[in-house]
C-alpha cells in the first residue's frame, strides 16, 4: 500500500469534512438569527413590500411599548463651534468597547457626568466616539452629543454639551407606538430599495441650537447600514426622514 498517498487522501477528506461542518454551522447560525428577529410582528403586506424592495432587517424588532412623557430641556449647542477640550490624562480608547463603566471611572474627573451618557456605535466614526445624554438614566436624547476625540488608540479630547434636562412630568405620560408599526410605515413609504436596518432604538428627539426651553418627544430611531437615520414620533407617528429633516 502507498502510505504516502493514503495519508494525503485522509488529509483531504478531513479538510472537506471540516468545510462541510463549518458550512452547516453557518447555516444554523443564520437560521437562528432570522428566527430571533421575529418578523411575525409585521403584516403580510409589509413583508411583501420588504421582499419586493429587497429590504432587510438585521436587528430584533423591540416589542416593549412603555409609557413615556414629553420632556423639556435647555441646550445651546455652543460647544460645536468651539475647539475640543484636551484631556490632561489621555485614556485608552478600547475601554469604550470593553467596559463603559471602567471608561466612565477613568474620565469622571475630567468630563462632567459622563456616567449619564450612552455610547452610540452607529453615529461614531473614525477619530470620534459619539455619546448621548440619558433621560431618566435610560433613554438616549438623540442629536445631542458628547464627542470623545481619539487618536493612536487614546481618547485625547472631548466636546461636552452644556444641557439641562428638566424633570419628567407624569401629567402627559402616553403609551408609545409599537416599533413594528413604525417600521411598517417606513418600509412601505420611505425606505429605499435594498435598505438594510441595523438598529432600532427608542429614545427622545429634540431640536438643536436654541437656548430657550425646548420639548422633546419619545422617538423610535431606525439606523440604516448606509448611515441614514429615520425617526418616527412614538406618540403621533410623524416621520422625520433624511430627505425632509422636519
Amino acid at each position: 500500500m502507498d502510505w504516502g498517498r493514503a495519508k494525503n487522501v485522509l488529509i483531504y477528506a478531513f479538510l472537506v469534512l471540516n468545510l462541510l461542518l463549518c458550512y452547516q454551522l453557518w447555516i444554523d447560525l443564520r437560521d437562528q438569527a432570522s428566527a430571533n428577529l421575529d418578523f411575525t410582528s409585521l403584516s403580510q403586506d409589509t413583508q411583501a413590500v420588504m421582499e419586493q424592495k429587497d429590504i432587510r432587517v438585521l436587528c430584533p424588532i423591540p416589542a416593549a411599548t412603555p409609557q413615556l412623557p414629553d420632556i423639556t430641556y435647555r441646550y445651546s449647542g455652543e460647544e460645536q463651534n468651539e475647539p475640543p477640550v484636551e484631556l490632561k490624562e489621555p485614556v485608552d480608547s478600547k475601554l469604550i468597547y470593553s467596559s463603559f463603566t471602567e471608561l466612565s471611572t477613568a474620565l469622571q474627573g475630567q468630563i462632567p457626568d459622563i456616567a449619564n451618557y450612552r455610547f452610540d456605535s452607529q453615529e461614531s466614526e473614525v477619530g470620534k466616539f459619539v455619546l448621548h445624554p440619558l433621560v431618566d438614566k435610560k433613554w438616549s436624547l438623540f442629536r445631542v452629543k458628547l464627542e470623545l476625540i481619539n487618536s493612536d488608540q487614546k481618547i485625547i479630547a472631548y466636546r461636552w454639551p452644556k444641557i439641562e434636562i428638566g424633570a419628567s412630568s407624569s401629567d402627559n405620560v402616553q403609551k408609545v407606538l409599537p416599533a413594528s408599526q413604525a417600521l411598517s410605515s417606513l418600509i412601505e413609504k420611505y425606505f429605499p430599495e435594498n435598505a438594510v436596518v441595523k438598529e432600532i432604538e427608542l429614545g427622545y428627539y429634540g431640536e438643536l441650537f436654541n437656548s430657550e426651553s425646548q420639548v422633546a418627544s419619545p422617538m423610535w430611531r431606525f439606523m440604516l447600514e448606509n448611515g441614514s437615520a429615520y425617526y418616527v414620533d412614538a406618540i403621533s407617528a410623524d416621520i422625520i426622514s433624511p430627505k425632509t429633516k422636519e
